[in-house]
């Protein structure tokens, strides 16, 4: 893919990632009525996905279209997605989001540095701007953060890590994601199964809310994330994924009804200036 385009790809994805954050907290709080429980969310999410990318690889105009079975991009789905769903229980959107791709960052840096990947100079001033403007967003609403539930999703985001990761070496991004969701749909089921009690309600709002975080900004947004993450190295990979907090901060003031500050404007700007200013010299340093 050329700059341009990657570029496009990853702010679409950015914003899918962003978008189940959101969709996730709404569906995970309770409000007017009762709440999915953890493991319901992750059950419907999965599955939505994978009926909308197995539709999508069978509608392809080829004469093969096949799906890529993977037993390792499953399993770190599936553990990224209870993960994610337990955390959001007690986590705000801006910060669950923070914590999760603090530990994809980490993971995917770690990675990109074993395997000898260096950020020039300007670089270093990118990943150093999109570090900071992070910072700036959430070291004010983050006193006294849940412990546990911060320590859940940090397993989401080295388990989201290592998924993208395992997504570098796929040739077909769509048959690749399609293969993981169908794969990690019946651990979803087995893991509803264990935890039902036959006085479980299962609201309209929240099924609504993990069928669309399933079909569209998980299944549709990981399929385009597969392809792009393709065209990066890992630590370009890990540094665009610093602009999810500050798209999840921007859906939970609109649709959660958080208020937002001058602070998340500075943020906004230091994060996708940083970005934007490691990005290209990352792809080319790939070659």
């Amino acid at each position: 893919m050329g700059d341009s385009k990657t570029f496009i790809a990853v702010a679409v994805a950015m914003t899918a990632f962003a978008g189940n954050s959101v969709l996730g907290r709404m569906a995970l709080l309770p409000g007017d009525g009762p709440a999915l429980a953890p493991s319901q969310f992750t059950a419907l999410r999965l599955v939505s996905g994978a009926m909308v990318l197995a539709l999508l690889v069978v509608s392809r105009r080829q004469r093969r279209s096949a799906f890529a079975f993977s037993v390792p991009g499953a399993m770190s789905l599936f553990v990224y997605a209870a993960a994610f769903s337990v955390a959001y229980v007690r986590l705000g959107a801006g910060a669950g989001a923070l914590v999760l791709f603090a530990f994809v960052q980490m993971t995917m840096l770690s990675v990109g540095f074993v395997r000898g990947e260096r950020l020039s100079t300007m670089g270093v001033v990118g990943l150093g701007m999109a570090v900071a403007g992070t910072v700036v967003l959430v070291a004010p609403s983050a006193d006294a953060p849940d412990a546990t539930a911060m320590a859940t999703m940090g397993v989401a985001g080295v388990a989201w890590g290592i998924y993208s990761l395992l997504g570098q070496k796929s040739a077909d991004a769509l048959g690749a994601t399609a293969g993981n969701f169908v794969l990690a749909t019946p651990l979803a089921a087995l893991l509803w199964w264990t935890t039902w009690s036959a006085e479980a309600e299962l609201p309209v709002r929240g099924v609504m809310l993990a069928v669309a975080s399933g079909a569209v900004t998980s299944g549709l947004g990981y399929a385009i994330w597969y392809r792009a993450v393709r065209g990066l190295t890992a630590t370009a990979a890990a540094t665009v994924q610093l602009s999810v907090p500050v798209i999840a901060s921007v859906g939970g003031a609109v649709f959660i009804a958080e208020m937002p500050s001058l602070r998340l404007v500075v943020s906004t700007v230091l994060v996708l200036v940083g970005i934007r200013l490691t990005l290209p010299r990352a792809q080319s340093d790939d070659g």
